[in-house]
């Protein structure tokens, strides 16, 4: 399934910050809903920018026109929850109009259907409050509803979106009262979730409307490139000053509901351990007692306004884990936001044994480096490659038989710590290729000739993995210098830089900034990171299901390329036949390691899950057995690390919280790594990143 990495406004990441909430927005009156004469300007140069600086050449034609038109109504309906086929069709007058709006700065057509969506969410709104006011629901009665509807055609009629919303309000009653509410609590929930997102429809101005149809076209360019409204960058400049204190989570808006993208490594979510990629946040309360808010719908700066806040204090969400699937009943955490410190995500060391080997496992959360710390003249900052630095000094004094570098769940950071940190493994030489907008091409290189580490190594990735990650990675495959093991990355290879637009205007009005993708990554034996990612020489079988993942998963992605290699030393080939085949022998037999495989194979299916039961009695009974099977799997996995079995599934968050993974669960991958390091080992063989 496919999907963009802006639904509604933008992405917000909060790494939230202090500040002070944003004043009450006021509902707009529909004949403020008109284009201004910044906002012409503004469109005039975006499309300027684009056509000259991208590193994706595209003409703004009839072609793409129709493409914009796409995915500006993908953009404001992105569940096809309002529009029918009708209006659909009532729009194609612009299908081969919305280039000469852009180019000429007439905007009124994105303008006029914006208008025409807030009717329709006025009418589906009332028509879902009318449902909820009759209550005339059958939980006995055995039908489907469809809750993800990216890929389903848009209604036929009126009569068909009104059963869809019929169904729609039927399942939010049902997971209401699955989750124990009664039907008092129930109403209430459903009837201030509806009103809100009429009032908050309301409440978008002319700007927000601009800011949509304009990503509507740079979106239809490229995935990454995005333009920002001077409140929106305003917003973005406050939380690059101030302190970070929140919970530490990268936050997306998908069909209505709000999807955790990422938890920041060392920040108070993943410190807790109760917060996931892929979970979604439905409900908000501040403190230990103050009243759940639901937010399922809400626009998503309102869900981090609401979810930031100061250090030191408590906010409760209530979650729907990505394990549980959306017709789940919704789990309640509590999270205690804080500062999130450098020395939280700095890289660290441990040493497990394998096979009556010792080996050094160097976890690295993010490619860190303090900027501010170097330009003030601190000789002693901190960064990436001298933390790791030490850690290897201390592993080879505690004589390790190899080294294992973690970069799972590592989305990137400093391009100059991913080449410096390479150059820690190998003696000298290009690191990655960077090919700009024009055809050049510029090689990072590591020009130190000591090679800090140079014995057996092993690289551990995921697809989470990005960016810097990648860059690592891919330099030691290439270079032959260790193994890269796991799943393939996540395959975001691109730059961006924030472009002022206002440098291009002759007057004075703040028009705000374009994100925008200028190069693209290339690995030193010629072939991208983007897209495809780094393979690693050895698939770990939970990597079923990454080919959905990252940049695969995101329309208009650029695609996998090559250029010519850069001239290094690459070392011995190794046939990786037998590593493979021992590898998959252990995990067979690995109950630890079969845990994985059976837990991500049940996500994959529940993602793959796009309609639920409306029979109350078959939507339970999935429910429990879900929970049996999650129940039965850790449980399996406690007893071989020795532990008490749990009763039910909330029975471990006591457990969590006083010991930090107590199932091993993270380690359980670090384990296997040093087995395949350790087969590798025994044959005695220069080691290398290609494959059969």
């Amino acid at each position: 399934m496919k999907k963009t990495l802006i639904h509604w406004i933008c992405v917000f990441s909060l790494l939230v910050f202090s500040a002070n909430a944003l004043a009450i927005a006021k509902e707009v009156s529909p004949d403020a809903l008109v284009p201004d004469n910044v906002q012409r300007q503004t469109a005039l140069i975006v499309n300027r920018v684009l056509e000259r600086y991208h590193y994706r050449k595209m003409e703004l034609d009839d072609a793409l026109s129709e493409k914009i038109l796409e995915r500006y109504l993908e953009s404001l309906d992105p569940n096809k929850s309002f529009f029918t086929q009708q209006d659909i069709k009532s729009f194609d007058k612009y299908k081969h109009k919305l280039d000469d709006a852009i180019s000429n700065g007439k905007l009124e057509p994105a303008f006029d259907i914006f208008r025409h969506f807030r009717q329709r969410v006025d009418q589906r709104v009332e028509l879902a409050l009318g449902l909820l006011n009759e209550n005339k629901f059958d939980f006995t009665r055995d039908e489907t509803y469809r809750f993800d509807r990216e890929d389903a055609p848009w209604a036929r009629d009126e009569a068909e979106i009104k059963d869809q919303w019929r169904k729609r309000v039927k399942n939010d009653i049902l997971g209401l009262r699955l989750a124990g509410k009664d039907e008092k609590k129930i109403r209430e929930t459903l009837e201030k979730r509806y009103k809100t997102l009429r009032r908050r429809i309301h409440q978008l101005d002319a700007d927000s409307v601009f800011q949509t149809f304009i990503n509507a076209y740079t979106l239809s360019i490229e995935p990454h490139t995005a333009y920002m409204s001077p409140e929106r960058s305003e917003n973005f400049d406050i939380s690059m000053r101030l302190s970070l204190q929140g919970i530490g989570a990268v936050l997306t808006s998908e069909d209505e509901y709000t999807k955790v993208q990422k938890v920041v490594p060392g920040g108070p979510a993943d410190k807790s351990g109760q917060l996931h990629a892929g979970d979604r946040i439905v409900g908000v309360a501040q403190g230990k007692d103050g009243e759940m808010e639901d937010i399922v719908g809400w626009p998503l700066q309102d869900v981090v306004e609401k979810i930031r806040g100061k250090k030191g204090t408590i906010v409760r969400l209530n979650v729907l884990p990505k394990a549980a699937g959306v017709d789940a009943p919704a789990k309640m955490i509590s999270i205690l936001r804080d500062k999130i410190k450098l020395e939280d995500q700095a890289a660290k060391s441990s040493i497990i044994e394998a096979d009556g080997m010792r080996f050094g496992v160097i976890d690295v959360p993010a490619f860190y480096r303090d900027f501010r710390g170097q330009a003030a003249g601190n000789k002693d900052f901190r960064s990436t490659t001298r933390d790791v630095r030490k850690l290897i000094a201390d592993l080879q004094k505690k004589k390790v038989d190899g080294i294992i570098v973690d970069l799972r769940n590592n989305g990137g950071g400093s391009l100059t710590e991913a080449t410096e940190l390479t150059g820690l493994f190998i003696p000298f030489g290009p690191v990655v290729q960077v090919k700009d907008s024009q055809g050049h091409i510029d090689v990072e290189r590591d020009t130190d000739p000591e090679e800090v580490y140079s014995g057996p190594l092993a690289v551990l990735v995921n697809r989470n993995s990005a960016s810097a990650s990648e860059i690592f990675a891919a330099a030691i495959q290439d270079y032959g210098r260790g193994l890269v093991v796991g799943e393939p990355t996540f395959g975001k290879g691109t730059v961006q830089s924030l472009v002022d637009l206002s440098q291009f205007a002759r007057g004075k009005d703040d028009l705000g900034r374009l994100r925008l993708t200028i190069a693209q990554f290339f690995r030193v034996d010629g072939g991208s990171t983007q897209h495809k990612g780094v393979v690693p020489d050895l698939l770990f079988p939970t990597a079923e299901g990454s080919g959905k993942h990252g940049e695969r998963s995101l329309d208009n992605a650029l695609p996998w390329a090559t250029i010519k290699p850069a001239e290094y030393n690459q070392s011995g080939k190794l046939k990786m036949s037998m590593l493979q085949n021992k590898h998959e022998q252990r995990v067979e037999h690995d109950p630890a390691f079969r845990f994985l495989i059976e837990q991500n194979r049940e996500i994959n299916q529940l993602q793959e899950k796009n309609e639920v039961s409306l029979l109350e009695s078959e939507r339970k009974k999935e429910w429990d057995q879900r929970e049996q099977r999650a129940l039965e799997r850790r449980n399996k996995l406690r007893a071989l690390r020795g532990l008490e079995p749990l009763a039910k599934l909330d029975d471990d968050e006591e457990e969590a919280d006083q010991e930090d993974d107590p199932e091993g669960i993270n380690r359980i991958m670090q384990e296997e790594t040093a087995r395949i390091l350790a087969d590798y080992i025994r044959q005695k063989q220069p080691i290398t990143a290609q494959a059969d």
